[in-house]
């Protein structure tokens, strides 16, 4: 991972290492001495940048809710190719699906946090829904935030079940696009796109 211009690289490092460490271990699993040898660093420096494993986490939980939301672009007026390239997305990076799993198994939520990155990605993903309901583009007899839940589960229900992908690459490349087109199906039926 190459740092951005001016980033600290020593920073960036920790970050990195602990996004792998967290998505393998889980929050109480990683250990700081993992995350530090992986950072060459010390776990002094560590702690110098981040003064807690749950800080570090919520750093790593941060930086992945940007990249996928930058990777998938929630379009409220077409929903079924929303959930397609959610699908994508946590198919070819499962780690990351793991990753942002372990934060909602292990920590409890702070319903008092104003800046807590989840429920802030929430309210602006529900509240772009509840506009596109207000101009007729997508049925206001759902809550939005129904709408976001079942939504972001089926599009993810098969990056959470890798027992069932296939060991050779072509036939796990078909796999998942039958996958893919089973998912966009079923968000079509639930919350058509919206037409012109």
């Amino acid at each position: 991972m190459t740092p951005p211009p001016g980033a600290d690289s020593t920073r960036d490092r920790i970050v990195a290492a602990a996004t792998a460490e967290f998505a393998r271990h889980g929050i109480a699993g990683a250990r700081i001495e993992r995350i530090a040898k992986a950072a060459r660093t010390s776990k002094e420096r560590l702690y110098a940048y981040f003064r807690s494993k749950e800080e570090l986490y919520a750093t790593v939980a941060a930086a992945e809710l940007t990249a996928v939301a930058e990777a998938t672009r929630l379009d409220p007026t077409d929903l079924p190719a929303y959930a397609g390239r959610l699908h994508d997305y946590f198919s070819a990076h499962p780690d990351r699906l793991r990753l942002m799993s372990w934060g909602r198994l292990e920590l409890s939520p702070d319903p008092d946090a104003a800046d807590d990155p989840v429920r802030a990605t929430v309210r602006h993903k529900t509240e772009q829904l509840r506009l596109a309901q207000r101009a007729g583009r997508l049925d206001p007899s759902w809550d939005p935030l129904d709408v976001l839940v079942l939504l972001n589960q089926l599009a993810t229900a098969w990056a959470g079940q890798p027992e069932f992908l296939p060991a050779d690459e072509e036939s796990r490349a078909a796999f998942l696009a039958a996958r893919r087109a089973a998912v966009v199906r079923a968000v079509q039926r639930l919350f058509p796109a919206a037409t012109d």
